[in-house]
């Protein structure tokens, strides 16, 4: 059956079925979900590797404009957000619309206005393709919304719907348009001068080198894939060992400093308990005061293409949970949106005068030391970040009081350090045998943390995956390696305890990490060299070894 010929059932019969209670069993469910879909998708130019073509009616009751859309698995997999082409009925079914539209749920109207003005400019003047606001779907909210979200159509008739032919040319013309505005708004990719991410981090650390600071090449190349992965990293750590002075360097090296206002030193006070003392609060006049944190995502808003770097010095002092909730809630709704990463509002208009939102080019460092002084860390925290610890001292390390060569900082842009994967579909379509063999790890890893209920989520596994496939897109680390750093990170942080199963989940993980049974004997030498995950597998030993001194053991605490 033809194309035209299905289009024509749907408008047909409709109306009729739509008074009978929705089953799979009817005839406008089967045409709408199956026979058109499967139609578009053997047309030529419709690339099944590219494109997604989905229809629906309605869920669990028959909806009033039913949509066939198809959409780009590169941009969207979902009608909810972001942008595709989309054929809708109108209610009364005496029209049907092949438009190129937006997701009616989550996008914003301001946002949906701008798109719909950029695409209006990639179509010239008498085509077929309009660009007015006179579609007309009917009057209910749904079909308003969808008329609203329509940035151009091609509108036909029940009476006279065009032959196949035609109706392919369309669709041919919409994807046409619909891959320019795709190709327009897609991040930039890195310039072809541009350094590599291995000769980034080896500028960086050159120049973290040259301040006199002791860094290896592997702790600067973590910090960044840390960052990448998530824009928000913990430093850990004994006083004195230079967690805020790395963070500074970093930043320095690719031209964020205090006076360009691209790195922001915020010492957190005790007496922090909610939010407003890091993104502000209306005062007796009803005047909003911004934070500090406020006025750094001002102008990273300004400056898109720059990356911004917080430091949130001591930031234990506090509760964590307390004044920086907000931030952590509004950091997990980040999503893609037409090309771009979005998140939820940060700060309302009716608090701040408007709308504040988390750019992706702002990444907060928070160092911290764990003593009497301090608060521990809740696991909804710990989920959410990469834990670097930094205990090793190097007194005998005296190359600042040489002369050493200057590095000058480089200029590297947001693009360098701008995260491609939100979702673990992202990731899988580019690294599929290295997510599917890292799960498996993460899935033996959970067989022995559960029975202490510190097993990790699916939020801890996509972002170890993030980690692992940004080093590898770089070739920066060796794949153990690397997944030695995820395991110290993002699941040894998560253990503290004193009873025997904390014991026997150690034991395992130990094996695990080194391939071999610990013997018992933890104030002798310990040689890791031959170890997998050396770095976890010595953690472990010295977890094991205060539980066995102590009672008690924790992540947090020197051996």
């Amino acid at each position: 059956m033809s194309l035209r010929d299905l289009f024509r059932q749907v408008m047909a019969i409709y109306e009729q079925e739509k008074r009978e209670k929705l089953s799979k069993e009817r005839r406008a469910f089967q045409l709408m979900t199956k026979a058109i879909p499967e139609k578009i998708k053997a047309l030529p130019f419709v690339e099944s590797d590219r494109y997604i073509v989905k229809g629906s009616v309605g869920q669990g009751v028959w909806t009033d404009v039913p949509w066939v859309a198809v959409m780009d698995q590169k941009v969207t997999d979902s009608t909810q957000r972001g942008y595709y082409i989309v054929y809708l009925f109108s209610e009364d079914m005496c029209r049907l619309y092949l438009t190129l539209a937006q997701g009616v749920t989550e996008t914003p109207r301001d946002e949906m206005e701008r798109v719909k003005r950029d695409i209006h400019q990639l179509i010239p003047a008498g085509e077929r393709v309009r660009t007015d606001d006179d579609i007309r779907l009917g009057e209910n909210k749904r079909a308003k919304d969808y008329e609203r979200s329509v940035a151009a159509y091609i509108v036909y008739s029940f009476d006279d719907l065009p032959s196949d032919e035609q109706l392919a040319r369309d669709l041919e013309m919409m994807i046409g348009y619909y891959r320019q505005y795709v190709e327009r708004t897609k991040p930039a990719a890195l310039p072809e001068q541009a350094l590599s991410y291995r000769e980034a981090v080896e500028h960086i650390h050159s120049y973290i080198s040259a301040k006199g600071f002791y860094y290896t090449k592997e702790e600067v190349t973590n910090l960044f894939l840390s960052l990448k992965t998530k824009p928000f990293v913990i430093l850990s750590g004994i006083s004195g060992t230079g967690k805020t002075k790395m963070v500074q360097w970093f930043a320095e090296s690719v031209g964020a400093t205090e006076d360009n206002g691209r790195f922001t030193f915020i010492p957190v006070r005790p007496d922090w308990n909610d939010g407003s003392d890091l993104l502000g609060y209306v005062d007796i006049k009803g005047d909003f005061k911004p934070g500090p944190l406020a006025n750094v995502v001002t102008e990273a808003e300004n400056h898109p293409d720059k990356p911004y770097f917080v430091v949130l010095d001591e930031m234990n002092l506090a509760r964590v949970e307390h004044y920086f909730s907000d931030v952590l809630s509004v950091m997990e709704s980040r999503r893609w949106e037409n090309g771009r990463i979005i998140s939820s509002r940060l700060l309302s208009k009716e608090t701040a005068g408007r709308d504040f939102f988390l750019p992706p080019n702002v990444y907060i460092i928070g160092t911290v030391n764990m003593d009497e002084t301090t608060h521990p860390f809740s696991k909804k925290v710990l989920d959410r970040a990469n834990t670097i610890e930094f205990n090793r001292v190097r007194l005998d390390h005296l190359d600042f009081l040489r002369d050493l060569p200057t590095v000058a900082p480089l200029s590297i842009g947001q693009e360098w350090f701008a995260a491609r994967y939100l979702h673990l579909k992202d990731v899988y379509a580019d690294y599929p045998k290295l997510i599917e063999d890292v799960t498996k790890q993460l899935v033996e890893i959970n067989r022995i943390l559960e029975p202490l209920g510190a097993h990790i989520g699916y939020r801890v596994r996509d972002e170890i995956c993030f980690y692992l496939a940004y080093n590898e897109e770089g070739k920066l680390m060796e794949l153990d390696k690397a997944f030695d750093y995820c395991l110290m990170q993002k699941i040894l942080p998560r253990l503290s305890g004193s009873d025997a199963r904390l014991e026997r989940a150690l034991n395992q993980l130990f094996i695990l990490c080194a391939g071999f049974e610990p013997d018992g004997d933890y104030g002798g030498a310990l040689d890791v060299s031959y170890a997998r995950y050396p770095k976890s597998a010595e953690k472990i030993w010295h977890m094991l070894r205060r539980l066995e001194d102590d009672g008690f053991t924790s992540f947090w605490l020197g051996a």
